[in-house]
C-alpha cells in the first residue's frame, strides 16, 4: 500500500493533529455508544463515562507505544456488552454489580496468561474460521433485545413512534451513506449519524438542558468497594473473554497483515497481554473491559497515514475529557433511541462482515456445515429469552446468557458431534 506516512513515521506537528482528530472523533464515537450500562444514580453514571475514556485514553496511548505499536482504535468491548447486560438482567432487581466486575478481573487475568508463551498459537488452531463467524453472529443476534429496549425504552410510550420512524428512516440512511461516501467521509458516519440523530431528537423533544442539569456532576467510588466471587458468573464471561481474545488478536494480525509487518507474533503477544492488564484494570473500576478495534484498516486507507503517533494525541484527549465532567454529560445526553438505532446498524454490519466471511473461507459448503452456523445461533435467541425463573440461579449467567449457550453449541458441533474428518 502507497503510504503517506508509514508505521513509524513522525508527521510534522499540524498534520499530526489533524489525522489524530479522525481517531478522536472514531474512539469518542465508540466509547459514547456503550455508556447507557452504567447503573446508579445521574451523578454515578457521570463518573462511570469519566472512568471508561480515561481507561480507553491510556489504553490507546500505552498500546501504541509499547503494545502492538499500531494505530488500533481501543473501545469497549462488544462482547463484553453482552456479557454485562445479560449478567444485570439474571440479578432482576437485586443488581450486585461487584459480582459482574470481578469477573472481568478473573477474565483479564486469563487473558493476560494465555498471552504468554506460545498459548495464543495453539488457540488459534481450536477457533476455527466457522467458530469465529458463528461468534461474530452471536454477537449481533443477542444484543438485539437490548437494542429494542433502548429504541422502544419502557415507561416512554409517547416516544416508541418516533423510534419507529427514526429507526425506518435512519438505518437506511445510513446504509446509503455508507455505499457512497468514501475516504475519511465514510469513517465519520458514526459520529455524524449520532450528531444528526441528537439534533433531531432534542428538536422535536427539547428537555436538553434539563438532562445536562442532571448529569452535572460526577460521585461514586474509583475501585470496586469488593471483591465478591461468584463462579457461574465467572464461568459465564471466560466465555465472553474467548470472543474478546479472538476479536483482539484478529484485530491486530489485520492491520499488521495489511502494514506487512516483520515481527507480527511479538506485537500480537504485547497487545493481547496489555488487553489482559487492561480488562483488569476495568474490572476492579467496576467499567466495562477494552478491546482492539478491526475498524483501523480502513481509517488508514482512507487517510494514507499509518503513522502510530497519529493515534496517541487521541488517546490524550480521550484522558482529557475524563477531567471534564461537563463535557462527559454533553455525550452521556445521548437519547438512547439513537444509541439503539447507532447500535442497529453496526451490528447489522458486523453480520455483513460475518456472512463475507463465510463466503469468503468457504465455510458452509454442506447441510452439515451450515448447521454448525446456523443452530448455535438459534439456541442463542431462544436461551436470551427463556424465563429466569425456571433456572436455577447458580446457573442463570451461564444458561440464561444466549451468548455463552452459543458458544458451548458451537465448539460442542465443530469439534465433537458434527468434527469432521483431515
Amino acid at each position: 500500500m502507497d503510504l503517506r506516512y508509514k508505521l513509524n513515521d513522525r508527521p510534522p506537528l499540524g498534520q499530526l493533529l489533524m489525522y489524530s482528530m479522525q481517531w478522536f472523533v472514531l474512539a469518542v464515537a465508540v466509547v459514547t455508544t456503550s455508556l447507557f450500562i452504567a447503573v446508579g444514580s445521574p451523578a454515578e453514571r457521570v463518573l462511570y463515562a469519566q472512568k471508561v475514556f480515561a481507561l480507553m485514553g491510556v489504553a490507546t496511548i500505552v498500546q501504541a507505544l509499547w503494545g502492538h505499536r499500531m494505530p488500533i482504535v481501543v473501545g469497549p468491548a462488544s462482547v463484553l456488552l453482552v456479557g454485562i447486560i445479560t449478567a444485570l438482567a439474571a440479578q432482576g432487581e437485586a443488581v450486585n454489580t461487584n459480582k459482574i466486575y470481578t469477573a472481568l478481573i478473573v477474565g483479564g487475568v486469563i487473558v493476560t496468561l494465555l498471552s504468554l508463551g506460545r498459548m495464543i498459537e495453539r488457540l488459534q488452531s481450536i477457533f476455527t474460521p466457522r467458530i469465529v463467524i458463528v461468534i461474530m453472529m452471536l454477537i449481533a443476534f443477542t444484543l438485539g433485545p437490548t437494542i429494542k429496549n433502548l429504541i422502544f425504552p419502557a415507561g416512554e410510550e409517547a416516544r416508541h413512534v418516533f423510534g419507529l420512524w427514526f429507526t425506518l428512516l435512519g438505518v437506511p440512511a445510513m446504509a446509503l451513506a455508507s455505499s457512497k461516501l468514501r475516504g475519511v467521509a465514510k469513517s465519520l458516519l458514526v459520529p455524524a449519524a449520532l450528531i444528526v440523530g441528537c439534533v433531531i431528537y432534542y428538536s422535536i423533544y427539547g428537555g436538553l438542558g434539563s438532562v445536562m442539569d442532571k448529569f452535572s456532576a460526577s460521585e461514586g467510588a474509583l475501585l470496586l468497594p469488593a471483591l465478591e466471587v461468584d463462579w457461574s458468573m465467572i464461568a459465564a464471561f471466560v466465555f465472553c473473554y474467548i470472543a474478546l481474545l479472538i476479536n483482539d488478536i484478529g484485530s491486530i494480525q489485520s492491520l499488521g497483515a495489511m502494514l506487512q509487518v516483520e515481527d507480527l507474533q511479538k506485537r500480537s503477544r504485547r497487545g493481547v497481554s496489555l488487553t489482559g492488564l487492561f480488562n483488569i484494570a476495568a474490572g476492579a473500576m467496576g467499567v466495562i473491559g477494552p478491546v482492539n478495534y478491526s475498524m483501523s484498516p480502513g481509517v488508514i486507507a482512507s487517510s494514507n497515514c499509518a503513522s502510530r503517533y497519529a493515534i496517541v494525541p487521541a488517546g490524550l484527549a480521550l484522558v482529557v475529557c475524563a477531567f471534564v465532567p461537563d463535557l462527559i454529560a454533553v455525550m452521556s445526553a445521548i437519547p438512547n433511541t439513537v444509541i439503539g438505532v447507532i447500535l442497529l446498524y453496526l451490528m447489522g454490519t458486523q453480520l455483513a462482515a460475518s456472512f463475507s466471511m463465510l463466503a469468503t473461507s468457504d465455510s458452509a459448503r454442506n447441510f452439515e456445515e451450515c448447521l454448525i452456523v446456523g443452530l448455535p445461533v438459534m439456541v442463542a435467541l431462544v436461551f436470551g429469552i427463556i424465563p429466569m425463573s425456571v433456572i436455577p440461579a447458580m446457573l442463570r449467567p451461564i444458561i440464561g446468557n444466549g451468548f455463552v449457550m452459543g458458544v458451548v453449541t458451537v465448539m460442542l458441533l465443530e469439534h465433537v458431534i458434527l468434527r469432521q474428518k483431515k
